[in-house]
């Protein structure tokens, strides 16, 4: 644990409703029980199990152990969203709300709404590459300006996809990579200055285009979370301290922010990552305010309730 605060800007929860979900839609044969079973025995996870309130209350125990102040807590299904919101409603302001949309499904737009306005959520995923549209899609726009005018966070899931429950379940992968490009953002960060576009993972493999897309707007973040594990596929092996190096200087140090892509249980909250970024963070040499701003300001700033949020 250390002494400096901690807001993870990226994590997922993963109520029971979201393993539901994919279990119901499997191919596989047996009941949606068998086979989500067999599934969590083979990934080594543990199912949520009981009402909403009791994973609430793991996850905050999960954050008491370690120190982290907040948490971005996102809904990977739309079936989960309800759950999100429930446990979020309950944490004390600790978990903050982040909803997953399709922007140019019929209606987006509208079911959107109460969630940041009654409810919250202080922004949305998005999966261009499993729903098979740009960002700056003309029926995206609703979505968009939605969120801009609460001034909340577009997370726009770019390069590498891989949901490995989906493979467990035998679902097929949908993801298309022509939509996957973080440059795709720019015209839509420039269309939108007063939203904020988050492209999580450095791009997932697209750290180049990242890197234009930060140099281009203003308006666009780039985040520490997961495994990172893309740098495999990269020409030049880059080091995690080659990445941040590189992404401090094109985004400066208030606009990289911390996320570990927590999700599952029994890993719980992925303290080990935290601790690899704080190394790297002392070995570039970052002051302890830009440490700060990095581990916690950034996202604090950016999770803060919406002025425009009308409460219930």
């Amino acid at each position: 644990m250390t002494d400096q605060p901690i807001t993870d800007f990226h994590a997922h929860f993963f109520a029971r409703p979201f393993f539901d979900a994919l279990a119901q839609q499997s191919p596989l044969p047996g009941t949606p029980e068998e086979k989500l079973a067999a599934a969590a025995a083979k990934a080594g996870l543990e199912l949520p199990e009981g009402p909403v309130a009791a994973h609430r209350d793991r996850w905050l125990a999960e954050m008491d152990r370690y120190g982290v102040q907040r948490l971005a807590a996102f809904a990977s299904a739309p079936e989960e969203i309800p759950a999100v919101a429930e446990a979020a409603a309950g944490s004390g302001g600790r978990l903050v709300p982040i909803a997953v949309c399709n922007p140019v499904a019929p209606g987006a737009a509208d079911r959107l709404r109460p969630l940041l306005e009654q409810k919250g959520f202080r922004g949305v995923l998005l999966f261009p590459a499993m729903h098979h549209y740009h960002v700056a899609d003309e029926a995206a726009r609703p979505v968009l300006e939605l969120l801009e005018q609460h001034r909340a966070v577009a997370y726009v899931h770019c390069g590498i996809l891989v949901v490995k429950l989906r493979d467990l379940l035998g679902l097929p992968r949908p993801y298309d990579l022509n939509y996957a490009n973080p440059l795709d953002v720019i015209p839509a960060a420039n269309r939108h200055p007063g939203l904020t576009f988050c492209v999580p993972h450095f791009g997932a493999g697209f750290l180049r285009e990242t890197l234009i897309a930060g140099a281009q707007c203003p308006n666009v973040i780039t985040d520490t979370s997961s495994t990172n594990s893309w740098t495999k596929t990269q020409p030049d092996f880059p080091s995690l301290t080659d990445v941040l190096a590189r992404a401090l200087d094109v985004f400066g140090p208030e606009r990289v922010l911390f996320g570990t892509d927590s999700n599952v249980f029994p890993a719980g909250w992925r303290n080990e990552r935290h601790e690899r970024w704080r190394a790297i963070a002392q070995e570039l040499g970052l002051s302890a305010d830009d440490q700060r701003s990095l581990f916690a300001g950034n996202a604090e700033r950016l999770l803060a309730p919406s002025t425009a949020h009308v409460a219930t």
